[in-house]
């Protein structure tokens, strides 16, 4: 992978160019990005850029040997050199990009197919080069699922961590660098801590870069001795560009996408999986059950919703809480110019007539807590059920405002 491929994080790009060429290079690293930052296609880019024969200025010129053991000058290849990136065309950049250079390694939460079994990441290599290649931008939930975890916690073993140094303590194969990536370190438990010595006196020319989401849940042992690369979120302007460049959305569409996503463009791929969904009617007719039609509207409308997917049930709250939003913003700022206004604007004038700002802030919260408890399986029919009840509260009587 090349950096020019990744969406937005030009400053981040940079960052990391210059601390190889200015030999500025911790022997550790940690990418901290929220979902959809684009913090993992970071660390696979510039594990690249690290291996690539031509990075850095240096052009490579690798001579063929004729069939007399001769080199042959006719056959002599060049790799095209850009300081900012790697080449893409050398060998090491081909095995790099496809996931199969032998130099660079991975780490990744990973379940027990049967019991008593002690798995390791390279089991799944040949799943987690596909997930790559088809959902580069993936959560954890998105991998744990496509290696069909269902139920199953992943976990990044012990087992893992004795296979980490063995590898480690290797010697290169091809590269100057042997260079491990680990995605989600969150998923390391106390038996992190074998890696500290190897990660705190690396044997030479050997690079960790441990990509999270979440520092709180990263060992402090580990943050310790890594140095922090903070990725930021993606603009909106960002998404809006890479939607209308790489996905070939409408520029409406794509402001409309963006606005929603908030700088996760796995959330705005996301959408656009959605896209044809009116979540607007929806949402109105969730919104009548609970004021006015009363609880046989209510139970036809949670059976029909408990019936989605949790990716929709996800998607259908993150789209009633960008209303809300929306609504905050209008309340605050006054009615926008047609051009700045983005969609459901309409219905966000309507969410203002119908509750206040306390209520709306009320209602984000539950909103924010019932996706949570989606990702973690909860029963659809029970949680919107006692979602619509409290809803009824906060708009009806404020009462849970008040329990808040």
């Amino acid at each position: 992978m090349q950096f020019q491929s990744i969406t937005g994080q030009k400053e981040t790009k940079e960052q990391l160019v210059q601390m190889v060429q200015h030999n500025r290079l911790s022997h550790a690293l940690l990418f901290l990005g929220k979902e959809g930052s684009g913090a993992l296609q970071l660390a696979l880019a510039f594990a690249q850029y690290i291996v690539c024969q031509s990075a850095g200025g240096n052009r490579q010129v690798v001579q063929e040997p004729s069939l007399f053991g001769e080199p042959d000058p006719v056959s002599s290849i060049q790799y095209p050199v850009s300081g900012y990136d790697s080449c893409g065309t050398c060998p090491a950049c081909t095995k790099a990009n496809e996931l199969i250079h032998p130099d660079i390694h991975y780490a990744y939460p990973v379940i027990t197919k049967k019991p008593g079994e002690k798995p390791v990441s390279t089991d799944f290599i040949k799943e987690w080069r596909e997930f790559i290649a088809t959902n580069p931008y993936g959560n954890v939930y998105d991998w744990l699922q496509f290696i069909g975890a269902e139920n199953k916690q992943g976990n990044i073993t012990a087992s893992e961590c004795t296979d980490i140094i063995r590898k480690l303590n290797l010697k290169s194969f091809e590269s100057e660098y042997k260079i491990l990536i680990m995605w989600m370190p969150e998923f390391l438990g106390k038996e992190g801590n074998k890696l500290l010595k190897l990660i705190e006196e690396p044997p030479p020319n050997t690079l960790f870069i441990l990509v999270a989401e979440n520092e709180d849940l990263v060992l402090p042992t580990i943050i310790s001795r890594t140095q922090l690369v903070k990725i930021p979120a993606l603009t909106n302007l960002e998404v809006e560009a890479s939607l209308e460049l790489k996905a070939g959305v409408s520029f409406e569409k794509a402001q409309q996408v963006a606005a929603i996503a908030e700088g996760n463009y796995r959330e705005a791929l996301q959408l656009l999986q959605h896209a044809e969904d009116d979540w607007e009617v929806m949402l109105r007719e969730w919104l009548n059950a609970i004021i006015r039609t009363g609880p046989v509207a209510q139970v036809k409308w949670i059976d029909d919703t408990a019936k989605l997917g949790r990716e929709k049930q996800k998607q259908f709250l993150k789209y009633f809480i960008h209303l809300l939003e929306e609504a905050v913003r209008l309340r605050v700022i006054g009615t926008m110019d047609h051009g700045q206004q983005t969609t459901g604007h309409d219905f966000a004038i309507r969410l203002n007539k119908l509750c206040d700002l306390g209520q709306q802030e009320a209602i984000i919260n539950e909103l924010d807590k019932a996706s949570y408890y989606i990702e973690r399986n909860a029963n659809a029919k029970m949680l919107f059920h006692a979602l619509s009840i409290r809803i009824y509260h906060i708009i009806n009587n404020k009462s849970l405002i008040l329990v808040n």
